[in-house]
């Protein structure tokens, strides 16, 4: 089934991802695309949206994207640098603005019978990002929109389906930009809401039981989302002929190995289960560079792949869990004509497996829309709410260098968070939450005896993508119970401290 697409023209706004979410969540398929790269098939979208720019349209190296087979014909809504671009060089102007414009705004003017504003009404509070203002509209446009510092924040060119916005709708803070993208994407440029997890489900199990055939295909299940997902698919596209292997790496949560491996057989799936946890410590003995410690579990991982898959005769494929914010991240909208995407465990010789075909059936969809699907396909819930999970698992949550251990405390701390995280129905509240083991000892007091033992550290944050965080506010009840828990319980800990750093400035994990 062909599915009405919608183009999103990236220019390199911070929030251009933030468009395609909202447009998804119309039930409508949209790709985000280099104002530099249009695609040839051009004929196949049914509306293109420019999205915003950090450049200014002034500027000599500014953004110009070939827009003669868009413009006019189809319709075309361009957000905050492309309202200016559209004004700047069709016979409009467009100038310093004597205030940057940015932050929260409200409409005072609507233009009455606006198809795009349907719904909309004077007050509604938008979103401002923006240093260049629209001094005049570009040639047949008609102020249809203003605020009361922005007077042109909104115009339509009349004779053509184009609309130029100063604010961006695709973010919270404009309170009716989900409207305002319905109005233009459902009633003005037509397009039909069928992009559905069910039609998604259907869509690629067919393709991929044409793309792939009666081949057998290796995956490497990590426990996580997108993993579990991909391998859902495609077991319901090709059955046994998938052939999942699941690493322990000895750096895995507390019982996390034997618990996710039931719950993959439970689904149905053909999982191997490989406790390579020695040969990993082994590789990790005396390393404390976080780097040096990512590198060598990366390189034993492809090496226990490597030999597993070996294990497996006429392999053909290698599956992956890709999803489209990595592929989106490795196309720059000033870069170069290369697109690759992110391989995030070729480190070092290229392995057999390495050699295999990729399938990556996944790579069209979000963070979210993957857990829609999962959850179409009748998922279980622990699995799909799964908070997420550095590939190298505990090893850049123990500071310094990794002993068996080490690795002992942190699983039985991080179990006792988690575990009265879920008790305390605060879980589903958490996007990420983990305990970090710290390379300091300190003196405390047990019974009548002087200790002098480790500090760990918990960190639980909010976040949709986990590019920005923010710290969550747990109560206080709760984090005394879970310290008192982790000190009482836990051998060789004694002091337990909470992290309360946002990213940006911070990361959200510590290495």
């Amino acid at each position: 089934m062909q599915h009405n697409k919608v183009l999103i023209l990236d220019f390199g706004s911070q929030y251009t991802q933030l468009i395609a979410r909202r447009v998804r969540e119309l039930n409508i398929y949209c790709e985000i695309h280099p104002f530099n790269k249009i695609p040839t098939d051009i004929d196949s979208f049914k509306a293109v949206i420019l999205s915003g720019s950090p450049s200014s349209v002034r500027a000599e190296n500014a953004p110009h994207p070939e827009l003669s087979n868009i413009r006019g014909h189809m319709p075309l809504l361009a957000v905050c640098y492309g309202a200016q671009y559209l004004s700047h060089f069709s016979g409009g102007l467009v100038e310093p603005s004597n205030t940057r414009e940015y932050g929260r705004a409200n409409l005072t003017y609507v233009k009455v019978k606006e198809p795009l504003f349907n719904h909309i009404d004077a007050g509604s509070q938008v979103w401002m990002s923006h240093s260049d203002t629209i001094k005049k509209l570009p040639t047949n446009g008609t102020l249809i929109a203003s605020t009361k510092d922005v007077e042109n924040a909104a115009y339509v060119i009349e004779g053509e389906q184009t609309y130029g916005i100063q604010f961006h709708p695709e973010v919270y803070h404009s309170t009716d930009g989900k409207q305002l993208l319905e109005n233009f994407l459902v009633h003005i440029a037509r397009v039909e809401q069928d992009w559905t997890p069910q039609s998604f489900v259907e869509e690629t199990v067919e393709a991929l039981q044409e793309q792939i055939g009666n081949d057998k295909v290796v995956l490497g299940l990590s426990g996580g989302v997108d993993s579990s997902v991909a391998a859902i698919l495609l077991h319901k596209a090709i059955g046994k002929n998938l052939f999942c292997i699941f690493v322990n790496n000895g750096l895995l949560r507390k019982n996390e190995f034997e618990s996710v491996l039931s719950q993959y057989e439970g689904m149905g799936l053909n999982v191997k289960g490989v406790d390579a946890s020695a040969r990993f410590l082994d590789a990790l003995a005396g390393l404390s560079d976080p780097e040096m410690k990512r590198k060598a579990i990366g390189r034993v991982f492809i090496e226990v792949f490597d030999d597993e898959a070996h294990q497996i005769k006429d392999v053909k494929w290698l599956a992956q869990g890709t999803i489209y914010p990595d592929v989106i991240e490795s196309v720059s909208a000033t870069g170069g004509p290369s697109a690759t995407i992110k391989s995030h465990h070729n480190v070092g010789g290229l392995p057999d497996f390495m050699k295999l075909k990729v399938v990556e059936p996944l790579k069209a969809l979000f963070k979210d829309e993957v857990r829609r699907v999962g959850a179409s396909m009748g998922m279980d819930v622990s699995i799909l709410g799964r908070h997420p999970f550095p590939g190298p698992g505990l090893a850049i949550r123990i500071l310094g260098d990794i002993t068996a251990e080490k690795v002992r405390i942190l699983q039985e701390v991080d179990a006792v968070f988690i575990d009265n995280l879920k008790s305390w129905n605060l879980y589903d509240k958490v996007w990420q939450a983990g305990a970090i083991l710290l390379p300091v000892n300190s003196v405390g007091v047990m019974g009548d005896e002087r200790t002098y033992e480790k500090c760990v550290a918990l960190r639980a944050v909010e976040s949709t993508d986990g590019m920005t965080a923010d710290w969550v506010n747990l109560p206080y009840e709760f984090l005394q119970k879970t310290s008192n828990e982790i000190i009482n319980k836990v051998k060789g800990v004694n002091r337990v401290v909470y992290d309360i750093s946002s990213k940006p400035p911070a990361t959200i994990e510590w290495e």
